[in-house]
């Protein structure tokens, strides 16, 4: 794909009209919001996740915003599940535009030498062989295109350890790991124009954690980290992931786009 023209509408840099995208922890948390975003910027949405109920709920949002959905129960994990959402998008609408490569878990807070295997384990399945498995196989799609956006969820603490605040090394190392992740595919795939980025949230209220968002007392100590002073709400990050999957970032790959309310400036 060309970078951007000189006579390109600056409002049309950021439409999504005739796109597709897939969503992956579209039931719950930012990926309602991400899902959202892409409906209300014209694309058609396929809204996947663990919970399909969750999923469906998505859609009936991004229904009510004109645009046309499909829901899809699909465990990241599982190599199978993502080949049949994957195929059941192109089904459907014919191609994949746009990859917001989202879904996620965190451990419960220990110190490493505390953390039960199976709890890395799981963690290491959903947040980096699932962004793995969804990467391949829509990456098959766009292959054959010869375009499209890939957006895999980070975190800021895929940059800087967390447990100043709280441990969480299964979470930690994941989260580096799909940063590198996403600059290895940006370099693989930047011939074939397609763009892959990584979107990495700091505090964001959300789901993730347990509920730790709902524990004032965790609130209360991670705003204290935030120099702008407040937890981030999940709408906050529409702009940023619409301009990752739109044509604004027609020359940018390879990039982790950090929002974090000033959190690593410090």
């Amino acid at each position: 794909m060309p970078h951007l023209l000189n006579d390109t509408n600056i409002f049309d840099l950021f439409s999504l009209k005739g796109k597709v995208a897939v969503v992956t922890g579209a039931g719950s948390g930012l990926g309602v919001a991400f899902s959202v975003a892409m409906a209300e910027a014209g694309a058609d949405v396929v809204c996947a996740d663990i919970r399909k109920e969750g999923a469906a709920e998505t859609i009936s949002k991004i229904e009510g915003l004109g645009q046309k959905g499909l829901s899809v129960g699909c465990d990241v994990t599982r190599e199978e599940d993502v080949e049949n959402m994957v195929k059941k998008g192109v089904e459907r609408f014919g191609k994949i535009d746009i990859l917001i490569n989202s879904a996620g878990i965190s451990d419960a807070p220990h110190p490493a030498h505390e953390l039960p295997v199976e709890e890395w384990d799981k963690v290491v399945a959903v947040n980096l062989r699932g962004i793995f498995l969804v990467a391949k196989e829509v990456l098959k799609v766009m292959v054959k295109q010869k375009e499209g956006k890939v957006v895999n969820v980070g975190s800021v603490w895929g940059q800087v350890g967390s447990s100043t605040i709280i441990a969480l090394p299964a979470y930690t190392a994941t989260k580096g790991a799909i940063i590198n992740f996403t600059r290895e595919l940006a370099l693989e795939y930047a011939p074939l124009g397609i763009h892959v980025n990584c979107l990495a949230p700091g505090f964001f209220r959300s789901e993730l954690g347990g509920g730790a968002y709902h524990n004032p007392e965790f609130v209360k100590m991670a705003t204290k980290t935030i120099p702008m002073g407040s937890i981030g709400e999940a709408e906050d990050l529409k702009g940023s992931i619409l301009y990752l999957a739109s044509k604004a970032s027609d020359f940018v790959t390879g990039h982790v786009l950090v929002i974090d309310g000033g959190y690593l400036a410090k």
